[in-house]
């Protein structure tokens, strides 16, 4: 294989592997720092997907949600570029668990830790916008995007928001997969920017990025004073769900479990079983010279 080419789908699954094995068995602040800015990266592209929809409604349905997938995906193109740690492609380490190259521990341990890095990051993105007031912006309007997608999200039921958890990361994980095969930024930028779209335009469930947007709903709503619900012209007490407790019980469990399920089983274990497992016995998967990252 030349330097300059695309990696061949097998060679995509060992370099999956490789990253997982990587992660699971990194220094765990090292872990827990990457997470932290890979939550804030996932923040700051709802920050640009909400700026996208503040008079959208004035755009067909389709174009407007296909407009805030494309802006949205900058978050995951600045995760896969500087090798931030996100815990939904983090589900991916399932591949390294079935291969026997971690432990059960390893697996769990990396993943509670990127997850809590991924809701700090998240957060301080939050404290950041509300203390700058960005929600203000266009007379409200902007602030009113936000809590209309945030109350949206905690009326799910348990069930629906499972199984959007799942198409979501079904999306997330094959945006990473593709990513390894690329070897410049143009490559990766690309190979993650549909599915990303895709998913965001489609209104599927991402448990990090809700970290983000469904706290700073439950801020705006708590906090915001007179002037803001008169200019928005919206009623305080229609948002009146945005709770933290619906936010855990009704959307991060769900979306959480969801996002493994999509990402770590039918895409890491599936891709694991194709081009592993099932190889032919003795016969050794491709070696590359990629330096795994996420």
């Amino acid at each position: 294989m030349s330097g300059d080419s695309i990696l061949t789908p097998a060679e995509m699954a060992r370099a999956a592997e490789d990253a997982a094995f990587g992660k699971a068995t990194s220094h765990q602040f090292k872990s827990f720092l990457l997470a932290l800015t890979a939550g804030g990266y996932i923040g700051l592209g709802f920050v640009f997907f909400v700026t996208s929809q503040v008079g959208a409604e004035q755009l067909p349905y389709g174009v407007a949600k296909v407009l805030g997938g494309f802006v949205f995906a900058t978050g995951l193109a600045l995760v896969v570029l500087t090798g931030a740690e996100l815990f939904t492609s983090s589900t991916l380490t399932l591949t390294a668990r079935a291969s026997g190259r971690i432990t059960t521990w390893q697996l769990v341990r990396n993943w509670v830790i990127v997850f809590v890095g991924n809701f700090i990051g998240a957060l301080t993105i939050v404290g950041l916008i509300y203390l700058g007031r960005s929600w203000e912006q266009a007379d409200g309007a902007w602030g009113a995007v936000v809590l209309d997608v945030s109350l949206k999200k905690v009326h799910h039921d348990f069930l629906t928001a499972f199984v959007l958890g799942i198409l979501c990361n079904l999306m997330v994980c094959l945006a990473i997969w593709a990513a390894y095969s690329g070897r410049t930024t143009v490559d990766k930028v690309v190979a993650v920017t549909m599915p990303i779209a895709l998913f965001v335009a489609t209104g599927f469930e991402h448990s990090v990025a809700n970290m983000f947007m469904v706290p700073l709903g439950i801020l705006i709503r708590t906090f915001a004073g007179d002037d803001f619900w008169a200019m928005s012209g919206l009623d305080s007490s229609a948002y009146g769900d945005l709770t933290w407790t619906n936010f855990f019980v009704d959307n991060l469990l769900p979306v959480t479990l969801g996002n493994i399920v999509g990402g770590g089983v039918m895409i890491g274990v599936l891709y694991w079983t194709i081009f592993h497992f099932l190889d032919k016995p003795g016969k050794p998967m491709p070696q590359t010279s990629l330096t795994p990252k996420d």
